[in-house]
């Protein structure tokens, strides 16, 4: 029970990754803050009927507003005590190329992936984890924010194809930056800021899409590869880990 007293809030927890990760962390005693616009209900039970001990609270909440993130962050510090993990997860994924890419879904991608990581690394570090002396962010990135996304697919008419579209690539390479910067300003807080990098992933983003895997793992990754990796991020035996990018990918973006 590596976890067991920590509070963590899992945003995109209604399926894929965060449900997946949610489920892990509870598994190793944490309690469970569910945050999605989707319904996480099905999440919720996984949890409690592996772990009929674990407090589950769900928020349907937009990401991209301040005051919906901030009121997730203060209750639950008011219900709980503490807050020690945030695994900033919820995402969207638009495939339109560059030629394609309208402003609405650009600033969608945007918003959702960065933004969203933003206003909860904020909202969590200050002045919770900075009253408390501790805490572990832990953002989702992508290997599409360090390669720019892989190659997949053929491109339709319409633009789209298997490939992230720009606006993704941007979101995540954005999330690794700002990983990196957070964790140089926090560490003497005693607060760990780290990032992980999934590749190829079996998740309803990835469904149906034809990926070229060339990389030394010849299979897609799974939620539960992602959530393992979190797990680690947020436990004990990552307390001198810091503004690192541990890439989940099979070795698709070995250098």
């Amino acid at each position: 029970m590596r976890l067991e007293n920590k509070v963590s809030i899992v945003t995109g927890s209604s399926r894929g990754i965060g449900a997946a990760t949610a489920v892990a962390l509870a598994k190793e005693g944490s309690q469970i803050v569910l945050v999605d616009l989707l319904d996480c209900e099905e999440t919720a039970e996984r949890i409690k009927t592996e772990n009929p001990k674990t407090e589950v609270i769900i928020y349907k909440i937009n990401i991209r507003e301040r005051e919906q993130v901030e009121k997730v962050v203060n209750e639950t510090v008011a219900h709980f005590g503490n807050l020690d993990i945030i695994i900033n997860n919820a995402g969207t994924c638009s495939r339109l190329s560059l030629e394609h890419m309208s402003d609405e879904m650009w600033f969608r991608d945007i918003n959702t992936n960065l933004r969203g990581a933003f206003l909860f690394t904020q909202a969590a570090i200050y002045p919770h984890m900075k009253n408390q002396g501790s805490g572990k962010i832990i953002n989702i990135s992508s290997i599409s924010g360090i390669m720019g996304g892989p190659i997949s697919g053929e491109k339709e008419s319409s633009g789209e194809s298997g490939r992230s579209g720009p606006a993704y690539a941007a979101s995540k390479g954005g999330i690794i930056a700002l990983t990196k910067w957070v964790a140089k300003e926090v560490g003497e807080l005693g607060i760990n800021c780290n990032s992980i990098a999934p590749g190829p992933v079996e998740t309803e983003i990835t469904k149906g899409m034809n990926y070229k895997l060339n990389q030394a793992i010849q299979r897609m990754g799974t939620p539960q590869d992602i959530a393992e990796a979190a797990v680690y991020l947020a436990s004990p035996g990552a307390d001198y880990v810091t503004g690192e990018v541990l890439k989940v990918c099979g070795g698709s973006a070995i250098g």
